[in-house]
C-alpha cells in the first residue's frame, strides 16, 4: 500500500471512511478482494509474501499498511509486512494493545507505517528499524504515504483535501471516492521529496495513481465502517489498465460502543 486517506468521526453513524491505493509490480501474484476461508479477514491477498495490505472484518476492525521509502534501510529475506495486517485482523487485541505488542518485534520487518482500527480507536505506528513510534490519530481527515504520518507530500495533501471536500456536505458515492484515487498528476520537481531513488522515478511516484511499464497502482479501495455494517469495494487494475470491481458488505457482528 502506498497511499491512504481517511475521515475518522468516532461518534458518527459512519465513524470511519478510508481510501487507499496499492502500488505494486504487475508480476506479483495477487488475489482480489474476498472473504478469506476460515478467517474473519475480508481483503485482497498477496500470494507471494502472504498477508494483505488492507483489510477489514465484520466486527468493524480495519488495518492498512504502507511501506516506508528508504532503499538504504531495505534488507532481503525479512518477513512480509502484510502479515502485520492479517495478524491484527485475526487477533483479539485492540488497537493500542496490538501496537504495544508489535513494538517488541517490528524491527524484524523492513520499515513500514501501520494504521489499525478496533471499532473504537484509530491508531498508527511508524517502524524504522530500531526506531518505533506509536501515532495517536485525531478525529478528522488525514492521510499518509511512504513517509512519516506528518509528512505533507504533494499527493498526500492533495488526496486529503479532495476527501475533505467530497465528504464536507453529503457522503460521496463509492464511484466518486474511487475517482479521487485516479489522479495521475505528478508533482513539480521543486516539491518532490528526496527518498534515495532517482529523480525520474521520484517524479513518477509522486502521482496518486501510478502507471509505469512494470509497476503501478494495482488496486484502489474504499472502506466504510458504519455503526451497523461494514462495506469495502476494491477496483483492481492490470498492466493494460483493465479494471474490475469487487464489493463486499457485511452486517456488523459487534455494534458500535460494545
Amino acid at each position: 500500500m502506498c497511499l491512504i486517506a481517511w475521515r475518522w468521526q468516532p461518534n458518527d453513524d459512519t465513524p470511519l471512511v478510508l481510501l487507499a491505493n496499492r502500488d505494486e509490480f504487475y508480476a506479483r501474484p495477487t488475489r482480489a478482494l474476498a472473504q478469506w476461508a476460515n478467517s474473519p479477514v475480508i481483503a485482497g491477498q498477496d500470494l507471494e509474501g502472504g498477508g494483505t495490505w488492507l483489510g477489514v472484518t465484520a466486527s468493524g476492525k480495519l488495518a492498512a499498511l504502507t511501506n516506508y521509502r528508504d532503499p538504504a534501510m531495505m534488507e532481503d529475506g525479512r518477513p512480509s509486512r502484510g502479515s502485520l495486517v492479517q495478524g491484527f485482523l485475526e487477533g483479539q487485541l485492540g488497537s493500542e494493545a496490538y501496537l504495544n505488542e508489535l513494538a517488541r518485534y517490528a524491527h524484524q520487518y523492513n520499515p513500514f507505517n501501520l494504521l489499525v482500527y478496533d471499532g473504537l480507536q484509530l491508531m498508527g505506528c511508524e517502524s524504522r528499524g530500531q526506531d518505533y513510534q506509536i501515532v495517536r490519530t485525531k478525529p478528522g481527515v488525514a492521510a499518509v504515504s511512504n513517509a512519516d504520518f506528518d509528512s505533507a507530500w504533494p499527493k498526500v495533501a492533495a488526496l486529503r483535501e479532495a476527501l475533505n471536500d467530497a465528504l464536507s456536505e453529503d457522503d460521496a458515492t463509492d464511484q466518486q471516492l474511487l475517482k479521487l484515487l485516479e489522479n495521475r498528476e505528478t508533482a513539480p520537481d521543486t516539491l518532490l521529496p528526496e527518498t534515495g531513488i532517482p529523480r525520474d522515478l521520484e517524479r513518477a511516484l509522486s502521482a496518486a495513481f501510478i502507471t509505469l511499464p512494470a509497476y503501478g497502482t494495482r488496486a484502489s479501495s474504499v472502506v466504510r465502517i458504519h455503526a451497523d455494517s461494514v462495506h469495502m469495494i476494491e477496483r483492481c487494475f492490470d498492466a493494460a489498465g483493465v479494471r474490475t470491481d469487487v464489493a463486499i458488505s457485511r452486517a456488523r457482528t459487534v455494534q458500535k460502543g460494545r
